[in-house]
């Protein structure tokens, strides 16, 4: 009978040990005002104007351009010529110009020829 009386201390305790669920204070939630955001620079290392080799210049010309101008060349170069792989269209085949620009590789990934035209821009 002991041990009874015991347990049903040890069960009050616990129910007054629960802590009393409080109400929930709704506060007026702030407006955020959005801040505008400046107008976008572009960087001044991808608009320096920089001169193709003559292997590059015979796709894209022999006039000094920035590196964004001399990609946009390429591509439309590739597109006009029908350059890009039909099955995928990540791969670029090369002709006898693009040949001399990518190194003497037949194809190169999309994502490789910027690496290769950055050896023929200084």
């Amino acid at each position: 009978m002991a041990t009874k009386k015991k347990a049903a201390k040890k069960a009050a305790k616990k129910v007054a040990k629960k802590p009393v669920a409080k109400k929930a204070v709704k506060k007026a939630a702030k407006k955020k005002v959005a801040k505008k955001k400046p107008a976008r620079k572009p960087n001044a290392a991808f608009m320096k104007a920089l001169t193709p080799s003559a292997a590059l210049g015979a796709v894209v010309g022999t006039k000094a351009l920035p590196r964004t101008e001399a990609v946009k060349k390429i591509w439309v170069y590739i597109k006009a010529n029908k350059l890009q792989d039909k099955t995928n269209k990540r791969m670029i085949n090369a002709d006898a110009k693009l040949k001399v620009v990518f190194g003497g590789k037949s194809q190169v990934s999309m994502f490789d020829m910027a690496k290769h035209l950055s050896k023929h821009l200084s």
